[in-house]
């Protein structure tokens, strides 16, 4: 999968079999850091992968989004770091409850913390959880929100909405990556631009956030090819010769119910991403069964994945009622000529191991 991807920033990796709990990580290629949707069982990551995630997404609170929070903390807890965790409202409580089952009687000055961000309608809410106090939920704070972007760093931006799971809230998330400095040099030479440094200028203030209300001295080419001095405003500048294409995205969406109001939650936020990974946990024929569990069909996903045009498609979350009969998931499966399926196995987490399979302890070497 992240061979095919146009992305320039970042690498997705699905760490889960069709049938196993979604896990979705992100690697950002310029910080050799990374971020991770959802967190149920990922005791099959390495701990130098998880010692580089810097924050963790998760729809909802169920045992197989959420359950791996134990196993991170077990890995990061000595780190030095602060760990953002982003949930739907009432997160903040689930993570008190879990950090308040351990005795944390050893910590030390330099344990990490963890940030946890409730993600409400109207408003993100903070707590924090020192680590070096053993983890107390302590109140951080709130501020309204204005959109969707709840996290941004240097070089992606998450959004997320707020859907139901029969009364249940979950988020839906869109990790885009940020602008790239593109530019086109055939609008260049339309503009009567000559290349040169303050080309070099434009770009770094680009990346700097400096384009806006600032002026920008460029070669203008005259009469008999020769050059002349303008001062251009520096966002129309670039508007004006960028080059058109929108930056990659990945939607990732599961645990819904089919109605209306969060269809058109998943419409607005998700259409057009590059990638889409979108739970399908029941065939078409069990289309009742899909309704009473609050969860998406083959049907749906085709009928969703149709209206949103995504450039790849990844179903995910299978119904384990369905094991070794996850081929027929991708047989009713019905996308756009211009969407291109990405198949998963139906297991990729090891698996478990049988009492006869350890070395027995009672064998003594002679």
């Amino acid at each position: 999968m992240k061979n095919r991807l146009p992305f320039r920033y970042l690498e997705p990796t699905f760490c889960a079999g069709l049938l196993d709990d979604p896990v979705l990580l992100v690697n950002i290629r310029p910080l050799g850091r990374s971020i991770l949707v959802d967190c149920g069982q990922i005791h099959h990551l390495a701990k130098r992968v998880l010692k580089s995630i810097d924050a963790v997404f998760v729809t909802h609170a169920h045992m197989d989004h959420f359950m791996g929070l134990d196993t991170l903390v077990r890995h990061i807890h000595v780190s030095p770091r602060t760990v953002e965790l982003f949930g739907p409202p009432g997160i903040a409580r689930k993570v008190a409850a879990k950090l308040a089952g351990y005795d944390w009687n050893l910590a030390e000055s330099y344990w990490c913390m963890l940030r946890v961000h409730e993600v409400h309608p109207e408003r993100i809410v903070r707590f924090t959880f020192p680590g070096s106090k053993g983890f107390p939920s302590r109140p951080d704070g709130e501020t309204a929100r204005t959109g969707t972007e709840i996290f941004r760093n240097g070089f992606l931006t998450v959004d997320a909405d707020l859907c139901d799971h029969n009364t249940l809230p979950t988020l839906v998330f869109r990790i885009a990556e940020r602008p790239t400095f593109w530019i086109d040099g055939a609008k260049i030479g339309q503009e009567g631009l000559v290349p040169g440094a303050w080309l070099r200028e434009l770009k770094h203030r680009f990346y700097r956030g400096g384009l806006d209300g600032e002026t920008i001295t460029v070669a203008v080419r005259t009469v008999g090819n020769g050059a002349a001095r303008q001062a251009r405003e520096g966002r129309e500048l670039f508007e004006a010769i960028r080059r058109d294409q929108e930056p990659a995205s990945i939607g990732y969406l599961t645990d819904i119910g089919a109605n209306e109001t969060n269809l058109a939650t998943v419409r607005r936020i998700l259409a057009n991403v590059t990638l889409l990974a979108c739970e399908c946990s029941f065939l078409a024929a069990d289309e009742a069964k899909a309704r009473t569990s609050h969860h998406l069909c083959t049907a749906d996903v085709s009928a969703l994945a149709r209206e949103l045009r995504p450039g790849w498609l990844l179903p995910m979350h299978l119904s384990k009622s369905y094991n070794t009969k996850g081929h027929l998931l991708y047989r009713e499966l019905a996308l756009a000529p211009e969407t291109r399926l990405i198949r998963l196995p139906e297991h990729l987490t090891p698996r478990p191991l049988l009492p006869g399979e350890f070395p027995g302890l009672w064998k003594v070497s002679e």
